[in-house]
């Protein structure tokens, strides 16, 4: 178990990096369409490859926060019936939820963005709009976002596994970091 532990505080390490990098993304978005706004307003110029850029840095910031938010514990949940449970029983239902639930839709995601990435990269697709960008990177955000959210919830299920047998603490009570 303890070299699950490790694996699982490898993942959580990595997941916790990119998503305290990627919610910088939103500055670097706001940053791009002010100074877009401001060329536009002033010098009448602008570019559908600016707008896309932000709608590429807003995507990315979505998708690759995902994994650090469910590191955190941050997810939306419904707590009335299961925050009267003991913390077993929630533990159980975590790992209940990432096995039945959590990981059998993340495969399911990123295995059928794969042939539109795939596609995308193999065309070169370019948006439609005059001046757009390339598309195959924002594709590939998609089964990136749900591998690294894939990893998380192993993770979880790892710390939960752990707790149950008494080897860590309730992971769901230490979770109050802030990004």
């Amino acid at each position: 178990m303890s070299t699950l532990l490790h694996l699982s505080r490898l993942i959580d390490a990595l997941n916790e990096r990119i998503g305290k990098l990627s919610s910088w993304l939103i500055l670097l978005a706001v940053i791009i369409c002010t100074v877009n706004a401001l060329i536009r307003y002033a010098f009448n110029l602008s570019s559908n490859a600016w707008l896309e850029l932000q709608w590429y840095l807003n995507s990315a910031m979505f998708l690759l926060v995902a994994a650090y938010t469910l590191k955190l514990n941050a997810h939306v949940r419904i707590d009335v019936i299961a925050g009267k449970l003991s913390p077993r029983t929630q533990a159980w239902i975590d790992i209940f939820g990432s096995v039945f639930m959590l990981l059998p839709a993340v495969m399911i995601i990123a295995w059928y963005s794969l042939p539109s990435l795939e596609n995308s990269f193999q065309l070169h697709e370019m948006s439609s709009d005059s001046g757009g960008l390339v598309r195959w990177p924002v594709r590939l955000l998609i089964p990136l976002a749900f591998f690294l959210l894939g990893l998380q919830g192993v993770s979880e299920m790892i710390k939960r596994a752990a707790f149950l047998k008494g080897l860590i603490a309730n992971p769901a009570e230490h979770r109050q970091e802030s990004i």
